[in-house]
């Protein structure tokens, strides 16, 4: 079933969305100051192109105060404008029944695109 919901998810703009966090991910990755923000946003990609049958959780690392740090710097370059997508349309998915398994998704990546510093994606 998670299959199936993953290649729904692709086609119905999980490719395009995963695309767009790569693109963006390598644009961030030309300076040297950009590259740990540039990881970042490649875990959002890579949870943005297959996000059923994967869970976010905080790392044994999430503690430190360089995590804390970088999260608060992501947040204010533009985090919050990602979570902030998320949460729209993830709310907008969810107000059909069919849409609520693929709004879920978008809460998920809006909780990992808020805060993504000291956080792993587990695969279930």
């Amino acid at each position: 079933m998670g299959c199936f919901m993953n290649f729904l998810w692709l086609i119905f703009g999980g490719i395009l969305t995963a695309i767009e966090y790569l693109v963006a991910s390598l644009l961030m990755m030309i300076t040297i100051v950009g590259i740990p923000f540039g990881m970042q946003t490649l875990k959002l990609a890579a949870l943005a192109l297959w996000p059923f049958g994967k869970t976010v959780r905080s790392g044994e690392r999430s503690g430190g105060c360089l995590y804390v740090l970088m999260n608060v710097l992501w947040i204010f370059l533009g985090g919050i404008w990602i979570c902030l997508s998320h949460l729209v349309f993830g709310a907008v998915l969810c107000i059909t029944i069919i849409g609520i398994p693929f709004g879920l998704q978008h809460f998920k990546l809006a909780a990992l695109a808020l805060t993504p510093f000291g956080k792993d994606i587990i695969a279930d």
